[in-house]
């Protein structure tokens, strides 16, 4: 049946502010304390999301999470009325405060993984949620990410969302930053290449930064999505790597069908990676990356591989890449070469996203992909799909209710607490998702 890959992108949230949370994102721990936009982050993105959806590719978003969160402040002892909880909170520990007010769920790559109904036992979607337990300021998005997605794939029959995996760090998941589905047409059955970075047991770990995703927890995601045994590899991140700043596996490699673009030293044993990969994938083409043109240290810079490789029409393929990626001379003269050479990437395409690669997120982070056919298509939410309408009706939203400048002192202000749940609250109708948010129960 013919498919097709749709970018369900999140949607930056009204807190969305630098405190440099992501010990392991340099990006992230770079900018710490700075002055952010949260109205201006959010229009990049919705730019990026227009653009892509005029260019012809299916396009769609996620709303981002009620922030901060008063029951997990609730939870580490303050008390009193949600202002008083938060008052109470900056006194006391203003990091806590920036942990819980985190905009971070706008990476929605980290929101689940996805495996294909082509691709599953049973012939539906499946989505699990990612429990993000690395990191605190990301290990209570969960159950809302559920919620979410459940209102958005409403059709039971044709799709399953798997809450997350028990909060544990044996079954440490990031979700889809760490997988990649390589194959010949979307509605096809395809390789699922699942990337762990550390294993109970196992080989040895990073030693600067640490590695998020098991072994073991890609291994429970593959069995809760069904994956068929015979379309899935499991591959070790080179340590080395994660001690240079790649925290995920998409900030060094990405893919699209039969093409792996990536850093030669991505992957622990590649050789042995990509001889498995050409037996398994029909025409499978890998794009490896030499040090020479582009160092690791370059790649994390500049956020080269945390790209969208996506198909155009005429089956050639589009690199959507943030400006820091033509802003650096040698990795702007790499990807000029690139489309000179014999490979499908015949088009560069470049967006403004300093708002979310300061905070440590680039094109790819901020997307989650689902490849659906024409009828698991209809079976999505219509009114998360983006269109003119619904670009201009989020735009005169983000214009009416975020910040053009915040710092760490604003969390304390309760009027912030009380504009971000009429935002969600309004977002929610705009949307049709019904009651997902816990200040709406």
């Amino acid at each position: 049946m013919n498919a097709q890959e749709v970018n369900f992108d999140g949607l930056v949230g009204p807190t969305h502010h630098y405190a440099g949370l992501s010990f392991g994102n340099e990006a992230s721990t770079s900018h710490r304390f700075q002055l952010s936009n949260p109205r201006l982050a959010a229009k990049q993105g919705l730019l990026k999301m227009k653009a892509l959806a005029d260019a012809g590719f299916c396009q769609a978003l996620i709303p981002p999470q009620e922030r901060p969160n008063v029951a997990v402040l609730r939870q580490s002892g303050f008390t009193g009325r949600d202002e008083q909880v938060i008052e109470k909170a900056a006194a006391q520990a203003p990091w806590l405060l920036s942990a819980v007010s985190s905009a971070s769920s706008m990476w929605v790559a980290n929101a689940a993984t996805v495996c294909p109904s082509a691709d599953a036992l049973d012939g539906r979607v499946h989505l699990t949620v990612a429990n993000l337990n690395n990191k605190f300021h990301r290990a209570s998005e969960a159950p809302t990410t559920e919620a979410l997605l459940t209102a958005i794939f409403t059709d039971r029959s044709r799709f399953t969302v798997h809450s997350a995996l028990p909060q544990v760090a044996l079954f440490g998941d990031e979700g889809a930053a760490n997988h990649n589905r390589l194959g010949g047409a979307y509605g096809q059955p395809g390789v699922q290449l699942f990337v762990y970075g550390r294993e109970e047991g196992g080989a040895p770990r990073p030693e600067r930064y640490p590695a998020r995703q098991t072994l073991e927890a890609s291994q429970a995601v593959a069995r809760l999505n069904q994956v068929n045994p015979r379309q899935l590899i499991f591959a070790r991140q080179n340590p080395a790597v994660i001690d240079r700043g790649v925290f995920h596996n998409d900030v060094i490699a990405v893919s699209n069908r039969q093409v792996l673009f990536c850093h030669e030293d991505a992957f622990a044993d590649q050789p042995a990676l990509m001889a498995n990969l050409r037996q398994l994938v029909p025409g499978f083409m890998p794009i490896q990356v030499s040090a020479r043109d582009v160092t690791v240290d370059e790649a994390v810079a500049t956020y080269l591989f945390n790209s969208q490789l996506l198909s155009k029409a005429d089956g050639s393929m589009l690199l959507v890449l943030p400006q820091e990626s033509q802003q650096h001379p040698r990795v702007w003269r790499y990807l000029n070469r690139l489309l000179e050479e014999d490979n499908p990437i015949s088009e560069l395409r470049v967006f403004d996203l300093r708002e979310s690669m300061a905070n440590g997120g680039g094109p790819a982070c901020l997307r989650l992909r689902v490849v659906l056919n024409e009828e698991e298509l209809r079976g999505v939410n219509p009114a998360v799909m983006m269109t003119e309408t619904l670009f201009n009706t989020l735009n005169n939203w983000v214009d009416r209710y975020y910040r053009d400048r915040l710092v760490q002192a604003d969390l304390a202000d309760p009027q912030l607490l009380r504009e971000g749940r009429e935002a969600l609250d309004s977002l929610t109708q705009i949307l049709h998702l019904g009651s997902v948010y816990p200040f709406q129960r």
